[in-house]
């Protein structure tokens, strides 16, 4: 080799030998590091509790999926306005007030519509809405308390000006009930069947107002960039605990009774009040060119905004993020 190719030589190795380093350095930047736990909070709720038994059958690791429970809704709120969790099982209209302040949640599975599990109960010997004017009832901070009552007013021909509402969180009510602390309540189970073991009369529920309360999985919008293998192992675990709660109701109801303080038989019983959406019902409610959840939103949105309960309208679909469950696999 003659003195100028060898010159050549060593300047072509030294550059292949940069080049490999700078590619050397680069690679671990590109590399996605391994995704961290999905945080979902949720309230005492019979809806919620398909996610736990999801966990307690195997199918959410504590690796992918963390599931953190708070004594009420309005906790669970604030800790999404505090960024404590990435998502939460949320109820539709406060999924409209957490957009509203701009904090950019995307619906990603519907998990139940309420029909009858959301309630007004009153004090023994309360016959009707009407026997509560000048009455004080209790009604949860969370926007759904406070859309449940403005509803059953106005099917009662009632106004808010009717009845004294006193703030109180849901796990509060049963005891002030019992103490004659309030007249009623604005509840759910498992609160609601503490109130009627102690004689409380039913004088609301949501079969009056069919498709109005529908709750969901909502995460953060950076989490669906940040998080999409553990979003789809939260949304696997989902369904795969809803396949077993058919094909063994009463073992899963025992487990999920457990955390409820309930009975089998009495979560089964409270678990009639709420359609659980399939696979398929949550895809056409979410995703296609005319999500079905659109139109129950805007008449939720237009009952809002007459009840002042949200400051200006919303572009449903802008909520709605149904491709994580589109690339589900089957």
């Amino acid at each position: 080799m003659t003195p100028r190719l060898k010159t050549l030589a060593d300047k072509l190795l030294t550059l292949l030998l940069a080049i490999a380093m700078a590619v050397l350095l680069v690679l671990p930047g590109c590399s996605r590091e391994p995704e961290s736990p999905l945080r979902i909070g949720t309230n005492v709720w019979i809806g919620s509790e398909p996610l736990y038994l999801a966990r307690d059958l195997g199918h959410l690791p504590a690796k992918s999926v963390q599931l953190l429970e708070y004594p009420s809704a309005s906790e669970v709120l604030r800790a999404f306005r505090n960024q404590a969790i990435d998502g939460m099982v949320i109820s539709l209209d406060e999924l409209f007030g957490l957009a509203a302040e701009g904090m950019a949640p995307r619906a990603i599975l519907v998990v139940d519509v309420s029909h009858g599990a959301d309630a007004i109960v009153g004090r023994p010997g309360t016959a009707s809405m009407t026997d509560l004017r000048g009455k004080r009832v209790a009604v949860e901070s969370g926007a759904l308390g406070a859309f449940v009552l403005s509803r059953a007013l106005a099917l009662n021909g009632m106004q808010a000006s009717d009845v004294t509402v006193v703030q109180m969180e849901s796990n509060e009510q049963p005891g002030a009930f019992e103490k004659g602390q309030v007249d009623a309540a604005v509840t759910f189970d498992p609160y609601r069947a503490q109130m009627l073991a102690h004689g409380a009369a039913t004088l609301f529920d949501s079969t009056r107002i069919p498709g109005e309360i529908v709750d969901l999985i909502a995460v953060r919008q950076s989490v669906l960039d940040k998080h999409p293998k553990t979003t789809q192992t939260l949304l696997a675990g989902w369904f795969k605990a809803i396949d077993y709660l058919q094909r063994d109701p009463a073992d899963a109801a025992r487990r999920m009774g457990i955390r409820q303080q309930t009975t089998g038989e009495q979560y089964l019983a409270a678990l009639r009040g709420l359609h659980i959406p399939s696979r398929d019902e949550n895809l056409r409610m979410l995703g296609g060119s005319a999500p079905e959840l659109v139109p129950t939103g805007r008449r939720l949105m237009d009952l809002m905004l007459q009840a002042r309960l949200l400051p200006s309208p919303l572009k449903i679909e802008d909520v709605l993020a149904p491709a994580p469950l589109q690339s589900l696999p089957p």
